[in-house]
């Protein structure tokens, strides 16, 4: 615990004195408010109260290649392509391991009912997992150095696990030692001497249910051999046209099937293996020529046996080649009924689940376990119509592709229950009546327990809410945004070309848990607004549209601007359907005041649950679709609503339905603009680039469909290298070319505006510094040049030579000639994209610098920074002068920093709040906090009616004229702590239901709750203190004041992505995620660093899209496009972790074999075991060669898998297993004790009757 004190004497030293960059406004004035003479705050919080680990990984395992199951354990593995392990077991058991190399699972193997797993990867290596703690680790590893491994297998109970490779060799792996036996078997003596080509690389192993010690191998070539392991040698060999992909026995050991690469399944007696005794092509028909259809392979069959039932034959694949477009199948023969189930996805694997885990017994199978490549289903076989079970597993993450990611902590606990019973009216039907069968491992609700909810936003427009508690992940309650609006009509022409295949993609969410107010912002610039009712209801959705688009390039006319919402006066509504510009006068000026969706304009009928009430949308204006929405708040006390894009701001009073504010971001600075911006006049001939826009928009949505609809596989294959944005504009959903630079008439403007107003972009990742005054030229590291000059094979900086003349260097290929369409000086723009579909590799060299920062954020943000321009070639100037360390210091000068670029402005983050609007106030009010892409914190006061019918009635005023402050880098988060360090929640409504019946006694009223900065204060005007993060530093302002308290740089040589003041034992803290991957948490409010991790380096843009922080210490992303993976960075969570986690192993008796009588074992019938031990031991077979293999021990072996599983939690865990074990075994003895001494009394018993009955009795009488 430390304790920060700070004087303040008088609060007349000049802002600019604190910290580095200016912290005050360049207008303010001193203020004459009270402020408080000494801030005392205790903070609690240290470095050892921090410490970052996954803790758990939810959704489907991200490109699935490998299956297994355990069938006495219950517990199922998935193998993935990037190195991957999901253990599922019972709902609560869900564990994912790693490999260090990443190479793809190729095969897992069980040890049964042991506690292991071993798996076969793509680089040739064998780990054996400990799977006897709840955090698997590897316990040996073998490296194959000579040969490729293509398959495995390893019999029940077995320590010997055979390993048959590429070159058609079986090796034979001791899974103890995890040694290599010097027993093999060599492709050349399998096969006969007079065999001249080679039989190919194993693919099946098996051993006889009839006899242990003869193994069958199948060599992709058809060739199929049974090895005696005894003699060594061959006891018959099958050669076979076709191509074989597996081999299934019956369990009696007399017969196998193969299944073959033209679709048909042969059948092999051992009494004759000189041809099959019956082939057949179970989706093969005859044509009328007498000519079978040409079938596909069938890629893996399975022949279970059935005690009171025809046995069942199960395969994948096998469907004709003329049948196009038919999905993946499973077929299931059973007798002479076939019945074919299809998939929406490609089986990956399927097992079929036994009632034995012995291969020579009568299987009874009971279920079908089939990976696809998206899904994860099991089919019950015990019902005639064959249905699936439901999954418990949130398998259907991706079912949309995901877009968005919201993450709340320790909810009212109220909420989950009823979004559970609503949801559950909503499910599906259908599904098996019985158990799901994968059961196994114990899993226990922990103790540190609290509500959390995840919410995802989805491509399809749907919306997510799951139940996060106690680290698992359950469906809740989903939304479907699409229902607010119509059905798009099909288009024809251009318009086709428009036509978005996902126009109702969540860009982001904002909810509050208390009101249950939710609001959602879509790709197509619109916002919904939702209330919760649990009752139906039949609503008539009110819709809203405005002009949130920069100026026109020609000359307005003053009727114009009367008419347009985004430069009238601040305080005026606007029109809910504004005029088209008469100025356009392009052929797509049909497109203007245009909404991208309609609206349902009659009363819709909503079920229980979120119901929209309100659609605001952004307007086409000039042929141009609007920009895309960046920033976005609700305030349910307030009854406001505020968004915003890189044009400007709107607020919306949704209770009233009104607008209130719809400007452009530089009309909010009013005579406050930090920034010197220079006038520019309006071009003489204006070239329509609204036929620019509208193929730039198709591009996105043709690009957004490709890569949405598209395999998952495609996503992961960029490479490091390719990161030009050529690439970035083919590969992402998301590249749309869009005009920024768009002139304003300083004719038609106030006066004061008309002397500041410019058109200006956003560089959101970098602010041009250094400058002296008009004219002057700006400066950049030197190392950037050649970053930057040519992006795209567009020239961004004038200094080269093509782009001196304005005009630039268009690239070579499709995107040409689209490219020529745009207007002089408009460069393209990047629309925000699908976070499951971010797969933008970076350099790694250059993650930590600002060339990778520059390209990131043209992906995060949605903007591309260019600066040519036809008119206007004032030069840059990069020099060597300017360094890391200083390029992003502003100038402080009197004339502050000076802007003459096109640049654009965006609102990056808004928040409502109780605060000081301007420096004189001295109470508190309602504002809007207003970050800018610029470092720019405006404060905007509110003025709201506290009376509840005149809040209902009177019109609301909105002045944007309060306080500025000024960081370095876009601004992130804004908080409000109170002069005791304590957080200051938003104000809100208490949730009452809309639709619940009138009380004519007692009239609805709203309730709200409001946490003032002076509530929790002594004195009234004692103030509050505001956070203020940006993507480079933080800072702490004192409110009215807005002096800089404290300020720390929070990067140099990267920037952060995400920014949170979040709880953590009973404290708070500023949470940050930075783009070179670095967590990193500050105290608050003296911002000291307590925890900087390197943890996550970012290598695409998903997870800067979907990395977001919450209460309790806790994180969460997605990991990949299926997968979300939740971290904490709590020590106390870490901690707790092993006894949140549910354990996979549970002490289990194998069940005993099958006593098969006395008759069936006299003639044969039992099957023959052998010593393994005694073939492939050491003493038998010798030492292998070393050079064939490596074993690489795991961490220090068994004593290192003790250490990592060590501690006070492991030890117990260890006790208490060995306990149950322990128990176990007593408490059988103790039941054959007690049979054993009940038999011996049964025997006294009768042999003393008869005693007594033959006492008497002569010897001739018996």
């Amino acid at each position: 615990m430390k304790k920060f004190r700070k004087v303040l004497d008088g609060l007349t030293t000049s802002p600019g004195t604190i910290g580095s960059p200016t912290c005050g406004s360049a207008a303010s004035t001193p203020t004459a408010a009270p402020t408080p003479r000494e801030i005392d705050v205790q903070e609690m919080l240290v470095s050892e109260n921090f410490q970052i680990c996954k803790t758990v990984r939810h959704g489907f395992p991200y490109q699935p290649t490998a299956l297994a199951f355990d069938p006495v354990q219950k517990i199922v593995a998935i193998g993935t392509r990037t190195g991957g392990i999901r253990i599922l077991g019972r709902p609560g058991v869900d564990c994912y391991c790693q490999h260090e190399s990443g190479a793809a699972v190729l095969q897992l193997q069980f040890l049964i009912n042991e506690g292991a797993l071993v798996t076969a990867c793509a680089d040739d290596t064998l780990h054996l997992w400990n799977l006897r703690q709840r955090r698997p680790a590897v316990l040996h590893s073998l490296k194959f150095n000579r040969e490729r491994i293509t398959f495995c297998h390893l019999p029940f109970q077995s320590k010997w696990l055979y390993v048959g490779t590429e070159r058609g060799n079986t090796h034979i792996v001791n899974i103890e030692s995890f040694i290599l036996s010097g027993y093999v078997i060599m492709w050349n003596k399998a096969i006969e001497l007079a065999t001249k080509t080679h039989p190919g690389p194993v693919v099946h192993l098996s051993d006889s249910p009839k006899d242990e010690g003869k193994l069958l191998i199948g060599f992709e070539s058809g060739t199929v051999v049974q090895w005696d392991l005894r003699v060594k040698k061959a006891d018959f060999r099958i050669y076979y046209d076709e191509a074989i992909h597996s081999v299934s026995w019956h369990h009696e050991g007399k017969q196998f099937m193969c299944s073959h690469s033209d679709g048909s399944l042969t059948m092999w007696n051992l009494r004759n293996t000189t041809k099959p005794f019956q082939i057949t092509f179970p989706h093969g028909k005859v044509g009328k020529d007498g000519r079978k259809e040409s079938c596909k392979p069938i890629l893996k069959v399975e022949y279970k046996t059935s005690r009171n039932s025809e046995p069942f034959i199960i395969f994948s694949g096998g469907l004709s080649y003329d049948k196009a477009g038919r999905r993946p199948t499973l077929t299931i023969m059973h007798g002479k009924a076939i019945t074919v189930l299809e998939m929406d996805h490609p089986i990956v694997e399927f097992m079929v689940l036994c009632e034995t885990p012995y291969n020579n017994e009568i299987q009874e199978p009971y279920a079908v376990v089939v990976l696809l490549e998206k899904d994860f289903i099991v089919v019950d076989l015990t019902q005639s119509n064959f249905p699936i079970f439901e999954n418990p597993y949130p398998m259907d993450i991706h079912e949309s592709p995901v877009t968005c990611t919201a993450y709340f902590a320790d909810c009212p606990p109220d909420i989950i229950p009823i979004l559970y019973s609503i949801g559950a009216k909503n499910k599906k039907t259908g599904y098996s009546q019985k158990e799901w069968p994968v059961s196994g491992g114990t899993w226990t609700l922990g103790s540190q327990t609290y509500p959390e909810i995840i919410i995802t936003g989805h491509a399809d427009g749907s919306i997510k809410f799951w139940d996060a508690s106690a680290i698992t992940l359950q469906m809740l309650y989903k939304l479907k945004t699409s229902k607010v609006f119509e059905k798009p009509k099909p288009s024809e022409g251009r318009a086709a070309d428009l036509a978005e295949e996902d126009p109702f993609a969540v860009q982001m969410v904002s909810w509050c848990p208390h009101s249950r107010v939710f609001c959602v912002v879509g790709i197509s610039a619109h916002v919904i607004l939702y209330r919760f009712s649990k009752y139906d209801g039949n609503t008539q959705i009110v819709s809203l549209d405005l002009r949130l688009q920069g100026d026109g390039e020609d000359p307005v006319s003053p009727s114009e601007t009367e008419n347009n919402p985004c430069f009238s006066d601040p305080s005026c509504h606007s029109p809910q359907h504004p005029p088209a510009s008469p100025g356009c006068g392009t052929p797509d000026g049909a497109k203007d005041s245009n909404q991208c969706l309609k609206v349902k304009s009659r009363p819709v009928r909503m079920p229980p649950g979120y119901q929209a009430e309100l659609v605001v949308q952004l307007l086409w204006v000039d042929g141009e679709p609007p920009q895309q929405i960046t920033s976005l708040d609700v305030n349910s006390a307030y009854g406001l609503l505020a968004f915003g894009n890189c044009n400007g701001l709107a607020v919306v009073d949704y209770i009233q339905k009104s607008i209130l504010l719809c400007m452009s971001t530089l009309d909010l600075y009013g005579a406050a603009d930090p920034y010197q911006r220079l006038t520019r006049s309006p071009r003489k001939n204006r070239q329509s680039t609204s036929d620019f826009c509208m193929r730039g928009l198709s591009n996105f949505y043709s690009d957004s469909k490709k890569r949405i609809r598209t395999s998952y596989q495609s996503l992961t294959e960029l490479t490091d290298n390719q990161v030009s944005m050529d690439m970035e504009r083919s590969k992402s959903p998301t590249s749309v070319p869009y005009p920024t630079s768009i002139h304003n008439d300083p004719r038609i403007l106030p006066e004061p505006v008309a002397s500041l107003r410019a058109s200006h972009y956003s560089p959101v990742f970098y602010l041009l510094d250094n400058v002296k005054g008009p004219g002057r030229k700006l400066s950049l590291p030197t190392d950037l040049k050649t970053d930057l000059d040519h992006v795209n094979g567009h020239c961004t900086s004038p200094t080269s030579q093509p782009c001196s003349a304005g005009k630039p260097r268009l690239p070579v290929g499709p995107e040409g000639p689209r490219l020529t369409r745009r207007g002089p000086g408009r460069p393209p723009f990047r629309k925000a994209q699908s976070a499951a579909c971010m797969e933008i590799s970076l350099p790694v060299s250059h993650t930590e610098g600002y060339a990778s920062r520059r390209a990131m954020l043209q992906q995060l943000h949605g903007v591309s920074m260019y600066s040519h321009d036809e008119h206007h070639t004032t030069s840059y100037c990069w020099t060597e002068r300017e360094s890391r360390e200083n390029s992003f210091s502003r100038s402080r000068s009197s004339s502050v920093s000076s802007i003459d670029r096109d640049t654009k402005e965006a609102v990056t983050t808004l928040q409502f709040g109780e605060s000081y609007g301007r420096k004189n106030d001295a109470l508190p009010s309602p504002c809007l906090w207003v970050g800018t892409s610029l470092g720019v914190a405006l404060l905007i006061p509110i003025s709201i009616p506290t009376d509840h019918e005149e809040r209902l009635e009177e019109a609301l005023t909105v002045g944007p004229s309060g306080g500025v402050l000024m960081l370095k880098g876009s601004i992130l988060r804004f908080a409000s702590l109170d002069c005791g360090g304590s957080l200051i929640q938003s104000p809100y409504e208490v949730w009452r239901d809309p639709n619940a019946p009138e009380d004519p006694d007692r009239p609805r009223r709203r309730k709200l709750v409001n946490f003032s900065p002076s509530s929790s204060q002594e004195a009234c005007g004692d103030g509050h203190l505001a956070v203020v993060c940006s993507e480079k530093q933080a800072k702490v302002f004192l409110m009215p004041s807005q002096t800089c308290l404290f300020v720390h740089n929070i990067t140099e040589s990267s920037f952060v992505l995400r920014a949170d003041v979040v709880s953590v034992c009973n404290s708070i803290c500023l949470a940050c995620f930075c783009a070179n991957g670095h967590v990193m948490t500050l105290s608050l409010p003296s911002l000291r660093p307590l925890m900087d991790v390197n943890y996550l380096p970012l290598t695409d843009m998903r997870i800067a899209r979907t990395f977001c922080f919450t209460n309790g210490g806790q994180a969460l992303y997605l990991s990949s496009p299926t997968e979300v993976q939740r971290i904490t960075y709590s020590q106390e969570m870490c901690d707790n972790l092993q006894e949140m986690l549910g354990e996979l192993f549970t002490p289990i008796e194998t069940p005993e074999a099958q006593n098969r009588g006395f008759l069936k074992g006299f003639f044969g019938g039992n099957a023959q075991n052998v010593d393994r031990e005694e073939l492939f031991g050491e003493a038998a077979a010798g030492k292998a060669s070393r050079s064939l293999a490596q074993h690489i021990p795991g961490p220090a072996g068994m004593e290192g898998m003790k250490a990592a599983a060590g501690g006070v939690v492991g030890d117990l865990a260890r006790a208490r297993i060995a306990l149950d074990e322990r128990g176990q075994r007593l408490g059988e003895l103790e039941e054959r004790t007690a049979l054993m001494m009940t038999s011996a009394e049964t025997f006294s018993k009768h042999a003393h009757e008869l005693m007594l009955k033959c006492k008497d009795k002569k010897w001739y009488q018996l």
